[in-house]
């Protein structure tokens, strides 16, 4: 990231996807101790397997159609919707389209960079 006074810029181009397997893969964008952001690609029938973590996260759908759950509440979302995951809610995701996803959490994922 090139760090200045004003903040920090990243261009897309230069971060390099990490695969996760399963159809997801994932770019960290930017970040710092108490906001980071990502970018989630999911192939068509991708899932995202329920889980919960300790931060509040925002997302918001930048292309697709996903399923989400979250805490027992399901609902389809499509470009342009987004969501809020509370801190410790179980949630998970199923691509019903192939899409991305850009997931911003605050904390930030400290488990991310390992």
């Amino acid at each position: 990231m090139d760090q200045t006074t004003t903040g920090s810029y990243v261009h897309d181009s230069d971060v390099e996807w990490e695969d996760l397997g399963d159809g997801i893969r994932r770019k960290l964008l930017t970040y710092e101790n108490q906001v980071m952001m990502a970018k989630i690609e999911f192939q068509a029938g991708a899932i995202g397997v329920a889980h919960s973590h300790p931060h509040i996260q925002c997302s918001y759908v930048e292309s697709g159609e996903f399923e989400l759950t979250i805490n027992g509440v399901v609902k389809i979302l499509r470009t342009g919707d987004s969501f809020l995951v509370p801190s410790n809610q179980l949630h998970g995701a199923v691509a019903i389209t192939e899409g991305i996803l850009i997931d911003v959490f605050t904390p930030m994922r400290e488990d991310f960079l390992a």
